[in-house]
């Protein structure tokens, strides 16, 4: 017994939050490499995880493509939206100051919103079934087959885009301009076509999450992509943005807290409970984390 709880119930919980934290890793990811490449807060971010959701419903829905193949097309299909939203907005804002970006970021987010809402209604769709639930019961912890099929593919992808990261050429190309991009462009790397790919990555992350919460909850609505984007960019934060690692950290810390608060305390403090994390942390490590306090130039 722990606090009057029974071991089991801690368990259980850390279960349900290593699945909901897989899902903030993936999009925290996204935030945490444009970051890191351009400095920009990327507010649409979380609305692009919308987006992927719905590309994946009228996948399965409409074409009757079957999951494993529905989810690469909803990711390759938000990935072509991260970089037409890069080329439209953020790029030609290059050279202005930060405040304009941050501005238009929040203005690309109310549209994408506002268009969903305009497309595909308001009302919530139930995502499809795509395979029978499944449940075990291992000393009291309960867990499904749907919750293994969301953490092992939430983990797959940050396995491979760690690799990406840390083992190719372009992911030493990637470090190199999120180090020092007129460094970078000296050197020989195109640091446009760096930036591209980044959008293009974080966008098909976060679109691989908004088809496993459709896939887990059975439930999407055009105004989802907030209140998940809004916690991914703070676990990102806690973590250390900008350093892929901290993202993942930081999402998994955020959903094991707002899991256990839910469970524990009180259903109310949902949504609470991760910006008092991130006044904790910040608190305690203002560079997040993982991440390392630096001086910068203004």
């Amino acid at each position: 017994m722990l606090l009057g709880f029974d071991m089991s119930q801690i368990l259980q919980q850390l279960v349900n939050g290593l699945a909901l934290g897989s899902v903030y890793a993936l999009i925290a990811l996204g935030y945490t490499m444009v970051y890191g490449i351009v400095r920009l807060i990327n507010f649409a971010h979380g609305d692009v995880f919308m987006l992927g959701a719905y590309y994946g419903f009228f996948a399965i829905t409409r074409l009757h493509i079957p999951f494993i193949l529905a989810m690469p097309i909803a990711m390759g299909l938000a990935a072509l939206t991260g970089v037409i939203i890069e080329r439209l907005a953020y790029r030609p804002l290059r050279q202005a100051p930060r405040i304009a970006a941050l501005i238009t970021a929040i203005g690309v987010s109310l549209l994408i919103q506002n268009l969903g809402l305009k497309l595909f209604e308001s009302r919530p769709r139930p995502y499809p079934q795509i395979m029978r639930t499944i449940v075990w019961d291992v000393g009291g912890v309960v867990f499904s087959n749907t919750q293994i099929v969301m953490l092992g593919v939430a983990l797959l992808l940050m396995v491979l885009i760690s690799l990406f990261v840390y083992k190719t050429k372009t992911g030493k190309a990637l470090r190199a301009v999120a180090f020092d991009r007129d460094a970078a462009r000296l050197m020989g790397i195109d640091s446009d076509r760096i930036i591209l790919i980044t959008f293009a990555l974080g966008s098909a992350l976060a679109a691989a999450g908004g088809v496993l919460v459709g896939f887990y909850y059975n439930r999407i609505t055009p105004t989802m992509g907030t209140m998940y984007g809004l916690k991914a960019f703070v676990a990102a934060v806690v973590g250390g943005i900008g350093i892929v690692p901290g993202a993942m950290l930081g999402g998994v810390i955020m959903g094991i807290a707002e899991v256990f608060v839910v469970a524990f305390v009180s259903s109310t403090l949902k949504d609470a409970i991760a910006f008092a994390v991130l006044i904790v942390v910040l608190l305690v490590k203002p560079a997040g984390l993982l991440g390392r306090a630096v001086r910068e130039k203004v």
